[in-house]
């Protein structure tokens, strides 16, 4: 037994953190005792999947024994037709997070370069770390707001890809359409742009842009969309890209063959034609948005305008004892250590009633000196 010590893992894990999603709920209730507890921390849709999804995966279940669509076929067809894009312009996958591993295995060698913006979402990073490449972090300016310019900068000759996530995850800010444009015209040819509008439904500038216009323009741009939110999906994982085909191509090369599930398929096309469940989510966390930009202004706490269905939120050096005590209290948020924002919590918005509870526990614990 003991050559099992023996066995060697790759030298990239050595620099890998593994993802940390936020508590569930019910690991809090086993925690702390606790029978009512409200989840704001992983920017679910509080109204739950489409009430179509749910009726589609009943009516599917009785297929289980067989394998699902190795090409999401179906679902790529849907998606072609409300995008505006062609078929092969578009991959399925298990989730916004296998695209971004897909994306790293495809196209990263030992040394290549990653340009990703900092705080963003960990995963790519991640990524870039798993393949041997090196990842470079582009501080977002003032107010956590994004400069193309120094993205641009920090673009070489071994650069390979650069990550924008817009609407941004934590901080709700985004990259304006002509910036994107800047952009995409200062950067090398060899350079592929990833940019994850995992939040766009939520966006409501004038100047703000998905990405698919560069995708049908012809740009090397790859446009990463999730299920998870808006479509209120999480629970099943469905996501999926858009570029030229020709970069789908590389990627569908490192692409498990039934990476996506039957049930996932299914809810996700009767998802994707239920406008007016997406149109309720999304007039939900606009209204709610405001109300608590309203609220939080009254009792004084610091936030980041935000263009998502979360808000990053200043709550100084006591961040994590008051985050802690919204827990003992039955409110999960996020705590922002792990984008480096440890004076930082990100809130999802939620339903009123939540909002409601979301408040009164916030009002009590900046009020209340912090428990050490």
């Amino acid at each position: 037994m003991t050559n099992v010590k023996r066995i060697q893992a790759r030298s990239a894990l050595g620099h890998i953190q593994p993802y940390s999603p936020g508590k569930p709920i019910w690991e809090v209730q086993k925690e702390l005792g606790l029978t009512d507890v409200i989840k704001l921390a992983s920017n679910e849709n509080p109204l739950g999947p489409s009430p179509r999804a749910i009726a589609a995966i009943a009516a599917s279940l009785h297929n289980l024994h067989r394998y699902p669509d190795a090409q999401s076929t179906e679902l790529r067809q849907a998606l072609a037709v409300k995008l505006d894009l062609a078929q092969e312009q578009i991959i399925v996958t298990n989730g916004g997070d296998e695209l971004i591993t897909l994306v790293s295995e495809a196209f990263l060698e030992p040394g290549d370069e990653v340009v990703v913006p900092d705080p963003s979402f960990t995963e790519y990073q991640f990524g870039a770390l798993l393949m041997g490449a090196v990842a470079k972090g582009v501080p977002l300016g003032s107010d956590f707001q994004y400069n193309w310019r120094s993205i641009a900068e920090a673009v070489t000759e071994r650069t390979k890809i650069v990550y924008l996530c817009s609407p941004n995850n934590p901080t709700g800010t985004y990259l304006s359409k002509s910036d994107l444009q800047q952009l995409l015209d200062a950067l090398p040819a060899h350079v592929l742009v990833v940019l994850d509008a995992a939040y766009s439904h939520y966006a409501t500038e004038a100047d703000y842009t998905n990405g698919l216009e560069f995708v049908r323009a012809g740009y090397p741009v790859l446009v990463l969309q999730t299920f998870s939110k808006i479509y209120g999906l999480a629970g099943i994982r469905v996501g999926y890209g858009a570029a030229d085909s020709s970069i789908l191509q590389s990627i569908l090369q490192v692409k498990e063959p039934f990476n996506v599930n039957a049930v996932a398929q299914t809810a996700a096309i009767a998802a994707l034609g239920d406008d007016e469940h997406v149109r309720n989510s999304r007039e939900l966390v606009l209204q709610e948005r405001q109300r608590l930009y309203y609220e939080l202004d009254n009792i004084g706490v610091v936030y980041v305008e935000s263009m998502s269905n979360f808000i990053l939120v200043e709550l100084g050096d006591d961040a994590r004892s008051l985050y802690e005590q919204m827990m003992r209290q039955g409110v999960i948020v996020r705590h922002g250590a792990g984008w480096g924002l440890p004076r930082h919590v990100r809130i999802t918005v939620g339903t009123a009633e939540e909002n409601d509870r979301l408040l009164a526990v916030l009002k009590d614990v900046v009020v209340a000196p912090p428990i050490r």
